[in-house]
């Protein structure tokens, strides 16, 4: 089934200021969408909207928030329910933990998910109503290739973006006859930045793994025209992910213990 892109207007985008995030708003803009950028850091993200107005010429909005508090949330839960309507929401922001499970707390652990899931959750529910109420709109929840089957020993990580996945889809299914998207997209290693700011050692990676942001966007823009529900960027990844939906439990413990300690990429 191919569908339209959405119709121009404006997209709220969470965790704007870098990688897959910046690279949505940078896309959206020069394509003639106004934004609305979210993030934690108020300076980057000034900036981030001060360079996107001189480039493209578009109306920027920003909020400064921290979607793992519930201020944080309700902050865009009120801008998504005021105007000017949002046509476009893009979850994007999303962390790992570089500690295992057994050496991490409760406290960062529950952090994580709330960012990860609950944030997620949050913000569908806020964005799909007035959508419905208009007949159209589109959410693209940002996951992870992490959540397709190979568990990353000692992390939560994989198992939130599993959640993201099948929710984004469960959703989908029930909103589409009412005019609106929602599509889960899955990319693999990214270069986003945050590892290096998370101090993550991924040099054992091999370079061919690598994703870049920018491709990221545009093949997920891609599929959501070609009225995907789950976007999987890059034949390498598209690869993997139809292996891992088919192959032995057995054989996904094995991997995963060979990857013992290794972190996927974040949401932004």
């Amino acid at each position: 089934m191919t569908t339209e892109l959405p119709t121009l207007g404006r997209a709220l985008i969470t965790g704007a200021s870098a990688g897959i995030g910046a690279a949505f708003a940078h896309r959206l803009a020069a394509d003639g969408w106004d934004l609305v950028l979210v993030a934690r850091d108020a300076g980057r993200l000034d900036a981030t909207a001060a360079e996107l107005t001189g480039r493209y010429g578009r109306d920027v909005e920003t909020i400064s928030a921290d979607l793992s508090t519930d201020d944080g949330c309700a902050a865009v839960e009120r801008r998504l329910a005021a105007g000017p309507p949002v046509e476009l929401l893009v979850n994007n922001a999303g962390i790992s933990l570089n500690t295992p499970f057994l050496r991490s707390t409760v406290e960062d652990e529950a952090r994580l998910l709330r960012l990860n899931m609950l944030a997620v959750l949050r913000l569908t529910h806020a964005a799909l109503g007035p959508m419905i109420e208009r007949g159209r709109g589109t959410v693209i929840n940002v996951s992870s290739v992490a959540g397709f089957g190979v568990v990353m020993p000692g992390s939560t990580y994989s198992a939130s973006k599993a959640w993201v996945t099948n929710f984004s889809e469960s959703i989908a299914r029930s909103v589409a006859p009412l005019g609106v998207r929602v599509m889960a997209l899955c990319p693999g290693y990214t270069r986003t930045g945050y590892h290096e700011r998370a101090g993550i050692d991924m040099s054992a990676t091999p370079r061919w793994m690598w994703l870049k942001a920018d491709d990221v966007v545009a093949e997920g823009l891609r599929d959501l025209g070609k009225g995907k529900l789950v976007s999987v960027p890059n034949w390498k990844y598209k690869l993997a992910v139809a292996g891992l939906r088919h192959a032995p439990r057995r054989l996904l413990r094995g991997v995963a213990r060979d990857t013992r300690g290794r972190v996927d990429r974040d949401g932004g």
